[in-house]
């Protein structure tokens, strides 16, 4: 039933296992991004938070404190859509592989089921 050996499918689900360990530890996230007004051309004071709201641009004064943290925050929900996709095309590299499947008059493409 199995199209790929053993081995192989271990090892997916390996790499499936740490990724989801390491989100344990990814911290506070955030969505948007952050500007240092003050390395701007003509410089200006303050920093600026920046994100989408209601399909709105909503921008909020920061402190220099608020700053380096959510800079750190908006970091980590960019690895974490980033883990969260290679989570994806790894469960599906793994379902398709490991489970029975229809017949089909061609195997279908990598691009079709995601996993690229």
């Amino acid at each position: 039933m199995n199209k790929i050996k053993g081995s192989p499918i271990q090892s997916l689900e390996r790499e499936y296992r740490r990724l989801s360990s390491s989100l344990a530890g990814i911290g506070y996230i955030s969505q948007g991004s952050v500007l240092d007004r003050s390395t701007l051309r003509s410089p200006r004071s303050g920093y600026q938070w920046t994100r989408k709201l209601a399909q709105k641009t909503v921008t909020v004064a920061l402190s220099p404190e608020q700053f380096h943290h959510l800079r750190k925050a908006i970091e980590n929900r960019r690895a974490l859509t980033k883990t969260l996709g290679r989570m994806e095309k790894l469960s599906r590299q793994i379902l398709f592989s490991a489970l029975p499947d229809t017949n089909h008059r061609k195997p279908l493409p990598k691009k079709v089921l995601g996993t690229l």
